[in-house]
């Protein structure tokens, strides 16, 4: 039942370094990046008409960077504007990935919650799968009613998160991949995964 999208304002800032340097200086680690990736499709058809094979291919550079196949990513922060045509493209996309997955990939987006921060908004996206991963539960993707019917629900192997979930840990950590793409065809993921405990030894 969207017909749009919210704006809305914000900042969020990230300290990163090396797995290594982090341990070595006693910090609280937060989460692990395990790989991001960028592409930029060109001139699109407009501004709410984004390039679904350019989707595909960031997330799957992504995923090969982080040598992670796609049936061990638990959940997916979309971009997820509200469009009627922007986010067809982009669940349609993710079904091309995702879609020899046993169990339908969990998706929301935080811009139920806040609008959409425009140049914050994939950052504002890690930082909710950052709380998530410390709360180990998956918030729920607000104001759902109607399912977009522009969407083939039954035919891809995705699901939206519309109630508060358990993120159970499995037989891998907790992992979750992230998508931003911006207004002049750029196309961004990040691959995070919940940080180790202490004990383990997760590499460099």
């Amino acid at each position: 039942s969207a017909d749009g999208y919210v704006r809305g304002e914000g900042a969020v800032m990230f300290v990163l370094k090396r797995l290594r340097d982090a341990r070595a200086d006693g910090d609280r680690i937060l989460a692990l990046i395990r790989s991001s990736a960028v592409n930029q499709d060109g001139p699109s058809s407009g501004l709410t008409v984004p390039n679904g094979p350019a989707q595909q291919e960031v997330i799957r550079r992504a995923l090969a960077a982080a040598e992670i196949p796609p049936g061990e990513i638990d959940y997916l922060e979309a971009h997820g504007t509200g469009t009627s045509l922007g986010d067809p493209i982009e669940m349609i996309a993710m079904g091309e990935v995702f879609r020899e997955r046993h169990a339908p990939l969990c998706v929301g987006s935080v811009k139920t919650n806040i609008g959409h921060l425009e140049a914050t908004a994939g950052v504002a996206g890690a930082l909710k799968v950052i709380l998530a991963f410390q709360h180990a539960e998956i918030p729920p993707h607000l104001h759902l009613r109607e399912p977009s019917p522009r969407i083939p629900w039954e035919q891809l192997p995705v699901r939206v998160a519309t109630r508060l979930e358990p993120w159970p840990r499995g037989d891998h950590p907790r992992r979750a991949g992230v998508s931003a793409f911006a207004f002049n065809g750029t196309n961004a993921h990040v691959v995070l995964e919940e940080a180790p405990e202490p004990e383990e030894d997760a590499g460099p």
